[in-house]
């Protein structure tokens, strides 16, 4: 195979998804101020595409290697490609629903596939984890650009106008292309086939049987954790930025893209990091820095003016501290997948990814709903200091996930995991 080219190709897959997966919280600022939606209602959309994504890959990600990773991907593709066509051609609440379904679906496929193809290209585990961090940072690259790209498009002085709607046509060219790329590339999957031959009911009772390991259990419940957490600063932090802090709906999208920044060069740097230092303190530092920036920066926030000539350098300071909290969220997500990932055989990452983009999307969209249920109903100060308590949790977490990978109690496929491997 072609290592480089596929590794683009993936690159490139995990990119676009970024866009349209974290275009949640601009798309819910949009809906509010165009359709008339409450905050709560909004909020669904979070739901939209969450939902999906658990519910087809706990049908499909078991039995994903006898479809075969690049159909799967090829199919992600087509699907949001035709529903970003949508969005400006049928301009309506419901058809953001239907965008963010088809994403849904679409990102079940492309994820468990893009993830297991990690797991064939890679040499060893330290590659398999710098592999990891360069994809989730290359995402959060993609996050970035999202919220500029997003920015270019709305029209501040109205906040009624649907020019933001042009942006998908931009998209839906962009999934066309990486479309065409994949179509193109070569893939070599022949070892993501199990080493038994069974059947479907097989595959996935084998699945299941992955989430009653402890290791499995302890390292599932923290990346929900973690991904509540996330999503619920990315999905609110626009519509934060324009009621808390006052800002014009742009730039409140636009400033959004130092969170997002914040975690793609955390995500880029934590590979080299974690080359060289253990996993478990560097996880317990970014817990704790996650919980210090919470405290230093919400505070900041009270006593802002609305301001109608706010720019970038009068802006108030929490709107750029705040966003910070991405750096210590950055390497936590590619740090606890790729230990458990490469505890396992090749032709198991396909459903234990599964089971990650389960519960990741689940804790996406109850961090979404309950973040939007308490927006609406207390403010947006509150709603981020709740975020204490699940930082709190995954800081115990971490000592449990520890101890079962230094134990070897998370045993799977018959071989108990080394002692400290990452």
């Amino acid at each position: 195979m072609n290592k480089q080219r596929i590794l683009f190709a993936l690159f490139l897959i995990y990119f676009v998804f970024a866009i349209l997966l974290n275009s949640v919280g601009t798309v819910i600022l949009q809906v509010i101020n165009n359709y008339g939606v409450s905050k709560s209602a909004a909020s669904v959309l979070e739901g939209f595409k969450d939902l999906p994504i658990a519910l087809v890959s706990f049908m499909v990600a078991s039995f994903l290697p006898r479809i075969g990773y690049k159909k799967a991907m090829l199919a992600g593709l087509a699907l949001v490609s035709a529903a970003c066509a949508l969005m400006p051609l049928l301009p309506a609440f419901a058809t953001a629903k239907l965008l963010f379904f088809c994403t849904g679906v679409a990102f079940a496929l492309v994820k468990v596939s893009v993830y297991s193809t990690i797991g064939l290209v890679a040499e060893d585990r330290k590659q398999h984890a710098g592999m990891m961090n360069m994809l989730e940072g290359f995402f959060m690259v993609g996050v970035l650009s999202a919220y500029w790209l997003f920015g270019h498009f709305i029209d501040s002085s109205d906040p009624a106008s649907a020019s933001w709607l042009q942006v998908y046509w931009v998209l839906s060219a962009m999934c066309a292309l990486t479309f065409v790329l994949v179509l193109t590339t070569p893939f070599d999957e022949h070892a993501a086939a199990p080493p038994r031959a069974g059947t479907l009911a097989q595959d996935f009772a084998a699945m299941l049987k992955l989430f009653f390991k402890p290791l499995v259990c302890v390292f599932v419940l923290t990346a929900f954790l973690y991904v509540l957490i996330e999503q619920a600063v990315g999905t609110w932090l626009p519509t934060f930025n324009n009621e808390i802090l006052m800002l014009p709906a742009a730039m409140s999208v636009q400033v959004t893209s130092i969170y997002a920044g914040c975690l793609a060069v955390g995500r880029l740097s934590a590979g080299v990091l974690m080359r060289r230092l253990h996993w478990y303190p560097v996880m317990n530092t970014c817990v704790l820095g996650m919980g210090a920036m919470v405290l230093l920066a919400l505070p900041l926030t009270h006593g802002v003016v609305q301001n109608q000539q706010v720019t970038w350098a009068t802006a108030p300071i929490a709107a750029f501290l705040f966003p910070l909290i991405g750096l210590f969220m950055a390497p936590i997500y590619p740090g606890i997948n790729s230990v458990m990932l490469s505890s396992l055989p090749k032709h198991q990452h396909s459903a234990m990814t599964g089971l990650l983009v389960i519960f990741s999307a689940l804790g996406g969209t109850t961090g979404s709903l309950i973040t939007g249920y308490v927006f609406g109903t207390f403010d947006g100060r509150f709603a981020f200091y709740l975020t204490l308590a699940p930082i709190s949790i995954i800081l115990i977490m971490l000592h449990f996930f520890k101890k079962s990978v230094d134990t070897g109690s998370g045993d799977v496929d018959g071989s108990a995991i080394m002692p400290g491997q990452t």
